[in-house]
């Protein structure tokens, strides 16, 4: 069952019509790369992943939270999550082997799947900011009625390129986020309310 379910996801990353996944349902507006939240292929995505070269970052960052239903109550299960971000120098870096939106996003990104605790964890290192930019990871969610939307960007509160009154949509809840030291490991909390602030959720 597991593989017809793949095949099916499979087969549907490529029935694109006009820029958008046919049997998927975009919302919340237009969005740039948001059919990377596709691009696990076959994998059996779990509630914690562990970016390309985390085992030789200098600044480890581990992201966590929950996922909740509409209702900011329930935890919500199923869920995909796709994040991708910059190295610590502000560049998404390729290899040169990345396919799809791999090619923009770079290879550090990664996705993982809510189980029923709708607890999540990404294992990563700190981004760098460009361009007078505060540093930032940028969210896709997928959820299990097949839409798809991004939400506010991860920030941090500390961040010297974050405006003094940061006026952001607040999309599945504010992205701004406190970093707290734990040993080597930096942590960054950020839970998540699906549809909340994204316009035309319903």
């Amino acid at each position: 069952m597991g593989t017809i379910k793949h095949f099916i996801f499979g087969l549907s990353f490529y029935l694109m019509a006009g820029g958008v996944l046919a049997q998927y349902q975009l919302v919340g507006g237009p969005c740039e790369g948001c059919e990377a939240v596709f691009e696990f292929g076959d994998r059996n995505l779990n509630p914690t992943d562990t970016l390309q070269g985390f085992e030789t970052i200098e600044n480890r960052l581990k992201v966590t939270g929950t996922i909740y239903e509409p209702d900011g109550v329930i935890p919500a299960a199923d869920v995909v999550l796709y994040i991708y971000h910059t190295n610590a120098k502000g560049v998404y870096p390729t290899r040169g082997d990345e396919q799809g939106w791999g090619r923009r996003h770079g290879y550090i990104r990664g996705w993982i799947k809510t189980d029923s605790t709708g607890r999540y964890t990404l294992y990563t290192g700190m981004p760098g900011s460009y361009s007078s930019n505060p540093a930032h990871i940028h969210p896709i969610i997928l959820e299990p009625n097949d839409k798809y939307y991004y939400i506010d960007a991860y920030r941090f509160s500390d961040d010297p390129h974050l405006p003094e009154n940061p006026h952001y949509e607040n999309r599945g809840g504010t992205g701004i986020v406190q970093l707290k030291r734990d040993g080597d490991m930096l942590i960054a909390r950020r839970d998540i309310i699906l549809g909340k602030n994204v316009p035309n959720y319903e």
